[in-house]
C-alpha cells in the first residue's frame, strides 16, 4: 500500500497528567529519551519510515518546546512545499479552554482533514516507544476489508495505563467487542493507541459524536461504533513501553540497557530521526569509569557511571559515582557525587558532595533548572 495515501495524525497531549513531573513544562510529545530522542520522534519516524509525507501534530498546551524540536520538520524529511509537517494548535467549541478530547480535537482540525486528498488516516498516541510498519498495518487493513484496523498487543496491560481499551478478537482477526478498563487478571489484548480507518469515515464518526455530544474517544468514538462497522485487530508482537507513570519512564529507560531491546527499537532498517545538535563526542577523563551506559554526544565525565543514560551535555565532576540514573541535557554534577535511582530534567545543577538515594521502584525526580 503506497504511503502518500496516508494521512498521520499524532496526538501529542494524551495522558499527560499521568507523567506529570515531565509534562508540567512540556506536552506529552516532547517529553526525552533516551540520550537524544522525544517521544514524538518514534511516531514520526515511524510514519515517514512507512512512505507516508503528510502528518499533522494536535498539540495542547505547553507546545513550546514541541515547536522548537520539531522545527519545519526537516529531521524527518518532512520540510516540503507539498504536504509535509503540520502543527494543528489547540482550537475547541469553546475557545476559552483547550480541547480536552480526541474527538473535541478531531472536530476542531475539520477543515484541515476536509482538506487533505488521502484516503486514510493513521490515528497515533505519543505516550509510547515502538518501531513499528505502518505499511504492513495498512495492507492488513486493506486485506480484510476492515472499516478501522486497531492495533492490539497481547499481553498484561501495562500498570497505569489510564482505562485501557480491551479487544476480544475473533480467529479471522475481527474485533467482537471491546471493554474499557475491565477488572481482568492476566494477559489479554489490549490497544495500545493506533488507529487505521478511511478520512470520510473519521469525519462522518467525529460528526455524529459532537451532534451527539459525546466526546470520550473510547467509548463513543470506538466502543460504540465497533458493532456497527467491521472493525478488526492488528496483533504487534515487537518491542513497546507505555510511559504512563514516572516508573514506567524509568524502567524503559532502564530497559535500554538490554542490547535486544536497543536492537529492536534502533532497528537500521527503520531508524529513528530526531532534530540534530551539532556537539563534540562524549569527553572521558584520564580517571573515568563507565560502564553499561548510553551516553550521548557533548558529555563530561570525570567520574564513575554505571547502568544510567546520560543525555546531550552532561558533565559529571571527579569522584562522582552515578548508578542507575537517567540524566538530562546540560546537568551539571559537581565533584563527589553520589547519585542511585535518580532522574533529572534538564538543566539541573548538583553541586559538591551532594548525595541522592532513591530506589528502583520510587526513583528520585528533580525538576528543570533546579539547583540542588
Amino acid at each position: 500500500m503506497n504511503g502518500n495515501n496516508v494521512l498521520g495524525i499524532i496526538f501529542s497531549n494524551v495522558h499527560e497528567e499521568k507523567l506529570r513531573e515531565l509534562t508540567e513544562i512540556r506536552t506529552m510529545g516532547s517529553v526525552p529519551f533516551g540520550g537524544r530522542y522525544r517521544l514524538i520522534d518514534f511516531g514520526l519516524s515511524n510514519m515517514v519510515n512507512s512512505g507516508i509525507n503528510k502528518v499533522g501534530v494536535i498539540t495542547k498546551a505547553n507546545y513550546q518546546s514541541l515547536m522548537d524540536h520539531l522545527g519545519s520538520g526537516k529531521a524527518w524529511d518532512l520540510s516540503r512545499k507539498r504536504e509535509g509537517l503540520f502543527l494543528l494548535p489547540p482550537f475547541s467549541a469553546n475557545s476559552s479552554q483547550y480541547s480536552s478530547s480526541r474527538v473535541e480535537a478531531l472536530s476542531s482540525i475539520r477543515r484541515f482533514l476536509q482538506n487533505s486528498k488521502e484516503e486514510y488516516v493513521a490515528l497515533m498516541d505519543a505516550d509510547f516507544v515502538c518501531n513499528i510498519k505502518f505499511s504492513d498495518v495498512m495492507a492488513a487493513h486493506l486485506d480484510k476489508e476492515a472499516d478501522m484496523t486497531i492495533v492490539y498487543r497481547y499481553g498484561e496491560v501495562p500498570s497505569g495505563l489510564p482505562a485501557p481499551l480491551v479487544c476480544d478478537v475473533d480467529p479471522d482477526g475481527v474485533i467482537q467487542d471491546v471493554l474499557i478498563d475491565p477488572k481482568l487478571q492476566g494477559a489479554c489484548n489490549y490497544a495500545i493507541g493506533l488507529t487505521i480507518l478511511r478520512r470520510e469515515l473519521l469525519m462522518e464518526l467525529v460528526d455524529d459524536c459532537v451532534s451527539r455530544n459525546l466526546y470520550d474517544f473510547k467509548r463513543d468514538f470506538i466502543q460504540r461504533n465497533v458493532r456497527r462497522f467491521r472493525v478488526c485487530g492488528y496483533p504487534f508482537t515487537g518491542y513497546i513501553r507505555h510511559l504512563c507513570s514516572i516508573n514506567e519512564y524509568f524502567e524503559a529507560s532502564m530497559s535500554l540497557m538490554q542490547p535486544a531491546v536497543r536492537a529492536e527499537l534502533f532497528n537500521a532498517e527503520r531508524p529513528i530521526y530526531t532534530k540534530v545538535r551539532d556537539d563534540m563526542p562524549a569527553r572521558y577523563g584520564l580517571e573515568c569509569s563507565v560502564q553499561n551506559s548510553i551516553v550521548a554526544d557533548g558529555c563530561v565525565i570525570e567520574g564513575e557511571v554505571e547502568n544510567s543514560i546520560l543525555f546531550r551535555g552532561v558533565h559529571v565532576g571527579r569522584g562522582s559515582q552515578i548508578h542507575n540514573c537517567v540524566i538530562m541535557q546540560d546537568t551539571k554534577i559537581g565533584p563527589n557525587c553520589q547519585l542511585n535511582y535518580v532522574i533529572t530534567d534538564k538543566d539541573v545543577v548538583l553541586k559538591n558532595d551532594r548525595s541522592l538515594q532513591g530506589y528502583q521502584s520510587y526513583p528520585i525526580f528533580i525538576s528543570k533548572g533546579s539547583v540542588v
